[in-house]
């Protein structure tokens, strides 16, 4: 039996040192409860590392101590003056800080020194800022410099005061179609701006949607941001899955070289699910298990778990997520229009509702089927059938059949 009030002390630690949230312990502990059903006893961290909360770096720290990342890293970037820690991560540790020169407030995001050694890290940290140096929209967190001090690689960026779309979803906030579509109108529109400058995101999810006190939504981390003309980059990746794989697209799945601006709908598609659900889109014990299904697994309609949902904005989530990328929008600007019709109460334009086995019977008898965006009672809430009578096409046959009877008649009596 696993030591449970070693469990209780570790996972108090790795909360304190924002390695993981309450709301992902507790996953963690209704895993290992089904593991322990079935026999298999693993320690809560073991769990945590399997589902991907936890890197056996992070795990190793906290046991050992340690944080190499140093005491007080940007008390040695000149111009800026830490102020606290206020997140931590697998690759980096953000602080808030004062810019002295402008007397602002900025973030800091500091790349460890132990990661400082490993080439493809600092490149990438690299790229992160250059990427987000070249975009300049209201929704995407704004970046200010780039550079290296006394041994720490730094990013200095917008600092945003408020919390992420996770935060609020671990506090177990589930949101209405209306709130949803307001901040997935922000983030489509974020990513237009990058996809229009030659940039695919590459790792959209609830975690990197940050929303200030006024719910401003501004697209965050850059980090796995690549250009879509950097075949360099897209050739040395090849076969290798990038992103979260709650929310990673099939085609990031497989590794694939040509990974489009689609990747980052189809990760909308999956935050916004996750977002109006509650529940993530696929869920699994393993990262591979979970990606499993993301590439064979039917989705859910995300309106068979929440009711409330509109058969219309349930069918956007719906080809937003559709497995062969060109099943989904075309693009951001398409997203955007239908996420404007639907916060109008009118039906989306690009996304079709579909028409079950019921609705498809009703048509070839005859019977017209009708879209309503507001109608109640129905999971759906999009399909109405209507006796409308037989189809013209019978009744003009039905009176030619009879005249020409008619003319027989006349014919005989005639004679």
């Amino acid at each position: 039996m696993a030591d449970t009030s070693e469990d209780s002390q570790i996972s108090r630690v790795l909360i304190e040192r924002q390695f993981v949230t309450s709301d992902e312990i507790r996953a963690a502990a209704e895993q290992q409860k089904i593991l322990r059903t079935s026999g298999a006893e693993r320690p809560l961290t073991d769990v945590m590392i399997d589902l991907g909360f936890l890197t056996r770096t992070q795990l190793s720290r906290v046991q050992g101590g340690s944080d190499d990342s140093g005491s007080r890293p940007a008390q040695q970037i000149p111009g800026y003056q830490l102020q606290r820690r206020v997140g931590a991560g697998a690759m980096a540790v953000v602080y808030k800080a004062k810019q002295l020169s402008l007397d602002r407030v900025v973030a800091i995001k500091v790349l460890p020194k132990r990661l400082s050694k490993n080439v493809e890290f600092v490149e990438r940290f690299y790229r992160e800022g250059r990427a987000a140096a070249k975009l300049n929209h209201p929704n995407i967190v704004q970046a200010i410099d780039v550079g290296e001090s006394g041994g720490f690689h730094y990013f200095v960026m917008e600092f945003v005061e408020g919390c992420t779309v996770y935060d609020e979803l671990a506090g177990g906030k589930a949101y209405d179609e209306k709130e949803a579509i307001a901040i997935a109108t922000q983030i489509a529109s974020a990513l237009l701006h990058a996809h229009e400058r030659g940039f695919i995101h590459r790792d959209v999810k609830p975690k990197n949607v940050m929303l200030t006190n006024e719910r401003i939504a501004k697209l965050a981390d850059m980090g796995l941001a690549r250009e879509m003309t950097d075949l360099e980059a897209a050739m040395a990746e090849a076969g290798r899955a990038y992103g979260t794989p709650y929310y990673i697209s099939p085609e990031q799945i497989r590794g694939e070289v040509t990974i489009d601006i689609r990747c980052d709908i189809y990760s909308l598609g999956g935050t916004l699910y996750h977002m109006v659900t509650g529940r993530v889109p696929f869920e699994g014990p393993t990262p591979s298990a979970v990606m499993h299904k993301h590439l064979r697994e039917p989705l859910v309609p995300p309106d068979h778990i929440s009711t409330k949902l509109s058969s219309g904005f349930a069918s956007m989530i719906e080809m937003m997520m559709a497995k062969n990328r060109d099943d989904r929008y075309a693009s951001c600007r398409e997203v955007l229009a239908d996420l404007e019709l639907l916060a109008r109460g009118q039906p989306p334009k690009y996304a079709r509702g579909h028409l079950d086995a019921d609705s498809l019977t009703s048509l070839s008898s005859g019977r017209n089927v009708e879209y309503s965006p507001e109608a109640s009672g129905s999971s759906r809430g999009a399909i109405t059938v209507a006796h409308a009578g037989p189809p013209v096409a019978l009744i003009v046959m039905s009176i030619v059949a009879a005249l020409s009877v008619l003319l027989n008649v006349i014919l005989l009596v005639a004679r």
